[in-house]
């Protein structure tokens, strides 16, 4: 009885040693397991976060102003009046006219010193990124390497610059026409050999992206892409220019 009672002792302590051993193994493991997932998880972020991280790049935005300055502006420019209307759409006068009003009245292209005392991008260079974009239909950053300024100004530049064309100038160019603008109109056209005609009229397709999917066979011509028309009337000069979008089924 006595040997009995020994065994089931000896049996009892060699169970609890087995589920202690068990328990520990259990716990390295999960612990390891559990560090190598947390240190996973740390450098993924840490590499996401380095991914996010914008790159500073030294554009040396003075050499673009002096560089565009030397071809369109100086003295003796590179590019002669009859290259600046075709590549700029305007006159040299009217450009400088728009970007001295710019400059005087809309705070965005006052150049400023930065907290160092840099100059920052000068009022030449955020029109002319402006006006380049929309004449040539080019992306964001197509006028970096030749301007200096990045894609995220440049778009900063167009939204300011017709925001600031349509304030400073709205009311003179975008009213409608007046009865005398009209008979204007028709005298210039009549000299032409158009009587009756105030303005000509053109149109073109423009891609509608998010047309509603219920809409699209309305809309899809032979490109397969629903489009909508953009349509404008303007005068010879472009003096008077009205574009309106039709929405009727093609």
């Amino acid at each position: 009885m006595a040997a009995s009672s020994s065994n089931d002792r000896l049996d009892d302590a060699y169970d609890d040693a087995v589920d202690d051993a068990l328990d520990d193994a259990l716990d390295d493991a999960f612990d390891e397991k559990f560090e190598a997932m947390f240190n996973s998880f740390v450098k993924q972020n840490e590499e996401k976060m380095k991914k996010k991280k914008r790159a500073y790049i030294e554009r040396e935005r003075e050499k673009g102003h002096l560089r565009l300055w030397n071809d369109y502006f100086s003295d003796d420019a590179t590019y002669p009046p009859h290259i600046f209307r075709r590549r700029f759409r305007m006159t040299k006068d009217l450009f400088m006219r728009i970007v001295t009003r710019l400059a005087d009245e809309v705070p965005y292209f006052q150049q400023r010193r930065n907290a160092t005392g840099r100059l920052g991008l000068s009022p030449l260079q955020k029109c002319t990124a402006a006006i380049r974009m929309m004449a040539y239909g080019t992306a964001a950053d197509a006028v970096d390497e030749y301007l200096r300024l990045g894609a995220t100004t440049a778009l900063l530049c167009l939204e300011h610059f017709t925001e600031g064309i349509i304030s400073l100038f709205g009311d003179e160019y975008l009213r409608r026409p007046t009865a005398d603008d009209l008979q204007r109109l028709l005298n210039i056209g009549e000299q032409r050999g158009f009587p009756g005609m105030i303005g000509s009229i053109d149109c073109m397709h423009w891609e509608w992206k998010n047309c509603p999917t219920a809409w699209r066979g309305q809309y899809t011509r032979g490109s397969g892409k629903p489009t909508i028309v953009l349509k404008a009337v303007a005068s010879q000069d472009l003096w008077i220019c009205t574009r309106f979008l039709d929405l009727q089924v093609h």
